[in-house]
């Protein structure tokens, strides 16, 4: 099969991450390895270095992968990263004894259809998110994903239909949406799913 390719960096926790996206994403694909991030002040340079014309963020949906993920967010410029979500599904890697601590999949443990799909806005050559309507934080208002009593129970059904972690931010869900959706696409999910 021919790899796709992604002009932009991506970054990922560690060597299997990188191991599974270089089997079919033709890439610069750099791993944090793991926590030791938070320590190397190489890697931190580099990463800023290659971040300068923008960074894809992959990193795993547990604990630690939302950690590296902030502490990335925080020494890169905002404008610079597209940060791209697994969905929380339940399981284990084949080449581990036992499931992780989460016990839900890594990076290296999903289907290439699903990296794929978050992928795929990337994959034009121009690296431009869908040109459509972008969708808003008062969109997410009017259709009380936040700012009403039951937001949080929304934006967690929302979610759990697109196979997003289900406890994400809402900042970090309207970036998501806009990443993975169209504006019209995401009104007919809101309908399908709350009217």
């Amino acid at each position: 099969m021919e790899k796709i390719k992604i002009s932009l960096p991506i970054i990922v926790e560690g060597r299997y991450d990188k191991s599974a996206l270089a089997g079919f994403v033709d890439a610069n694909i750099i791993t944090t390895g793991g926590f030791s991030i938070f320590n190397d002040k190489e890697k931190q340079a580099l990463i800023r270095r290659i971040a300068k014309d923008g960074i894809i963020l992959l990193t795993d949906s547990d604990g630690g992968g939302k950690q590296i993920r902030k502490f990335l967010c925080g020494i890169l410029p905002p404008d610079r990263i597209h940060n791209l979500y697994i969905p929380q599904i339940t399981g284990k890697e084949s080449r581990k004894r036992k499931a992780s601590k989460s016990g839900t999949l890594g990076v290296e443990g999903m289907e290439k259809d699903v990296i794929l799909r978050l992928l795929e806005p990337f994959t034009d050559g121009t690296n431009q998110q869908k040109s459509s309507k972008m969708i808003t934080k008062v969109d997410f208002f009017t259709d009380k994903l936040t700012g009403w009593d039951n937001s949080s129970e929304n934006r967690r059904i929302l979610c759990h239909k697109c196979d997003l972690p289900e406890d994400m931010t809402p900042n970090a869900l309207l970036e998501a949406m806009n990443l993975l959706y169209g504006y019209d696409e995401y009104k007919n999910l809101i309908n399908e799913i709350f009217k």
